[in-house]
């Protein structure tokens, strides 16, 4: 069972578990913003009424997750806890810069709205129990209704923290350890990370336990899983104490449903809601993470790296009688209007068009069209798309053309035009507001423009997508059930937790101590032990190493797809990579991968490859790579091989590959500019080979300049 908990809806969808296809119908119901439980209300309806219409009893649920916005809300609206801050260290230099360091000023979360903080410092030399006691009285006494133990080097020794979290906890105040919400030093940024996290403590902790115990009133007994903000999800006691992880949870579940859906490994991905515009980016088969920004400070907040765009399929035209000025970010939804596209077209009659500020505030030129008995609608980004014709009956964005085409005509007659060139203004002025992120993206990520897929997810994104999809020629994919897409991505998620360490001259032990810490953590937050996988990263400019681990509450025995055979393989490949199938062919196989080329650039012995699983799905895209197959024993001097062969010499600094090694059922990728460092992070990985085992080795790189 899968829940996401939008603005507007909150929807439950079942999923069949040996199949992994949805069950029935979806259930949709308003979310509950004002009801005495908050959204578990919504949460918990949603749930019961998906049970009941598609007969599934509670004892059937192997699992059940949802996503929440409680987190985003909460900061965004200012429903924040004061926050007390003890900081701790030695004395001696070490105190004098900590008290500094951990003294923070009240986080802004706007020109209004703000986390209230009061500070003191301990040292913990006078870290007795008594003197704990007094120090939390002071904060209480000031106004705190929370807490934050911050030490400084409390990374490698958390015990003083611990000590003040004990102390707190008999007291009945929430509190946070720094060291708990991450282990990178930084104290000042790991001090403030924290203080945001217990800011929401009290409105999470009170959500999670209504839906906890509602959850388990509807009879359901496995354990409550939360959507994470970076992709992955966690048990609900572990959300207690990390609830921050939580933010951007709505869009980190549109993306996941995405990937289950997606046979392409890297894209640009569009949550096209009513009111907002979610982009990102999927990047080798994973969403791009990156930290957090609050109150214009940068945080140690792990989550998908979003932009947010009131650029939606509900967005309102705004307009004059030279046409059109902006679309958004007012939405339909927010000014209580009727898309035109959804209006009968029987009931336009004589409209005519008012200017009008949706709320107190904004701009008066937003575009209301009434009708002669005095009901209104207005036109939106669907209705343009529609009028256009570029919207498919199988979306959900599909809309009545005569409606559109009707409502806009008032404005082409306005503006003295016709409906195609208003329509097409609308268009361009929703492709304006999303062209600028979406080359930022591609830059920021080095995504290679022509091996990349435009992915739309949610209900409005076939009133976008297509049309970016014409203006740029990069193709677009719109999954199956995109209107449910987050839902879906919710109950197919996997357990995912992060740890990040600060390492310089990292060895093979050091890689694996972290290694088996971040697997501990997933194991924590609910993944089953033999399900976990951990994925390693070394940034050499910081030597800061980051582990991903994920893994599921359960092995899965089916997946979503039959297998592929070799000839359907190569179509899909070739499909994805713009050739003919007679253009395309397989360089090589194992047991689990297909490897197929494209054809060669002029003298260049690169091509274009895809690898693709036996399910059909690609895994990796690259426009120039070479792939060798070799033994598991003879794999670094075959590594060495293509290091040399693909490496690019640019005027500054040699452009080295990134690697893609197929490890049995697994592609792990690789990427750095010190081949000792690479070889380090790929022996831990290929050590668990026999010798004779087979290996395919895939090295890309940017076009030859």
């Amino acid at each position: 069972m899968g829940i996401d908990v939008g603005g507007t809806h909150t929807k439950a969808v079942a999923i069949d578990n040996e199949t992994h296809k949805m069950i029935g119908e979806p259930s949709v119901v308003k979310t509950t913003h004002d009801d005495p439980r908050g959204v578990a209300a919504g949460v918990v309806q949603s749930f019961e009424t998906c049970l009941k219409q598609n007969n599934i009893t509670p004892d059937e649920v192997v699992f059940v997750a949802h996503s929440t916005t409680q987190a985003t809300n909460a900061l965004i609206e200012g429903d924040v806890a004061p926050v007390g801050v003890i900081g701790m260290a030695k004395g001696g230099v070490e105190g004098f810069l900590a008290k500094r360091q951990t003294r923070l000023d009240d986080i802004q979360l706007d020109e209004k709205k703000s986390i209230k903080i009061y500070n003191e410092f301990l040292p913990l030399k006078q870290c007795s129990e008594a003197n704990i006691k007094q120090v939390i009285e002071h904060l209480k006494a000031k106004g705190a209704k929370v807490l934050v133990a911050s030490m400084a080097f409390g990374v490698d020794e958390g015990g003083p923290e611990a000590a003040v979290a004990k102390v707190a906890k008999e007291e009945n105040i929430p509190i946070t350890a720094a060291s708990e919400i991450t282990k990178l030093y930084g104290l000042t940024r790991r001090t403030r990370t924290a203080a945001i996290n217990a800011s929401i403590l009290p409105k999470m902790l009170d959500t999670a336990n209504s839906t906890e115990a509602s959850v388990r009133e509807a009879g359901v007994k496995v354990p409550l899983m939360i959507m994470r903000g970076d992709g992955g999800v966690m048990e609900i006691s572990e959300m207690k104490k990390r609830p921050v992880l939580t933010m951007l949870s709505g869009p980190a579940a549109s993306v996941m449903g995405s990937l289950i859906y997606l046979r392409a490994s890297n894209g640009i991905y569009f949550e096209v809601g009513g009111t907002t515009s979610n982009i990102g980016v999927i990047k080798n088969g994973r969403p791009a993470i990156d930290y957090s920004i609050v109150g214009g400070h940068k945080t140690y907040i792990s989550s998908l790296d979003v932009r947010v765009v009131g650029d939606a399929g509900g967005s309102m035209i705004r307009a004059n009688k030279n046409g059109v000025i902006d679309v958004g970010p007012r939405s339909a939804h927010i000014a209580g209007l009727d898309y035109a596209a959804f209006t009968d077209p029987s009931t336009i009659k004589n409209p005519h068009i008012e200017f009008f500020s949706p709320k107190e505030g904004d701009p008066d030129d937003y575009v209301k069209l009434v009708n002669e008995d005095g009901s209104a609608f207005t036109i939106t980004n669907t209705c343009a798309a529609n009028a256009l014709g570029l919207v498919e009956p199988k979306y959900f964005s599909y809309g009545n053309q005569e409606s559109c085409r009707k409502g806009i005509q008032v404005l082409a007659d306005y503006c003295n035009t016709t409906v195609e060139d208003i329509a097409t203004q609308i268009m361009e002025k929703a492709f304006g507001k999303v062209e600028a992120i979406y080359n930022e993206l591609v830059e920021k990520y080095q995504l290679e423009k022509d091996q990349t897929t435009l992915v739309g997810v949610g209900g409005g994104a076939a009133a976008l997508v297509p049309y970016f999809s014409n203006k740029t020629g990069v193709k677009y994919s719109i999954p199956e059930d995109a209107e449910v897409i987050s839902s879906i991505g919710v109950a197919l998620s996997m357990v995912r937790d992060v740890v990040e360490r600060i390492v310089p001259n990292p060895t093979a032990e050091d890689i694996r101590s972290i290694k088996a810490e971040a697997s501990n953590k997933a194991v924590e937050s609910g993944a089953t032990p033999e399900s976990v996988d951990v994925h390693v990263e070394i940034d050499q400019q910081t030597n800061k190493i980051t582990a991903i681990a994920t893994g599921s509450t359960e092995v899965k025995t089916a997946d979503l797809s039959k297998n592929a055979t070799e000839e359907e393989a190569l179509e899909i490949a070739a499909t994805d990579m713009r050739l003919k199938p007679e253009q395309t062919k397989l360089e090589m196989s194992d047991a689990y991968f297909y490897v197929f080329g494209g054809p060669h650039k002029g003298d260049d012995p690169a091509e274009p490859v895809r690898i693709v699983d036996k399910k059909g799905f690609i895994k990796v895209q690259r426009g120039r790579a070479m792939a060798l197959k070799t033994k598991a024993k003879n794999y670094v001097t075959a590594m060495k091989q293509l290091w040399e062969d693909m490496a690019v010499y640019q005027p500054e600094n040699i452009a080295r590959p990134d690697f893609y090694l197929c490890l049995g059922a697994r592609v792990m990728d690789f990427s750095s500019t010190d081949f000792e460092q690479l070889q380090l992070l790929t022996d831990l990985e290929v050590d668990s080979l026999e010798p004779d085992d087979d290996m395919i080795i895939v090295a890309a790189n940017v076009d030859q300049l």
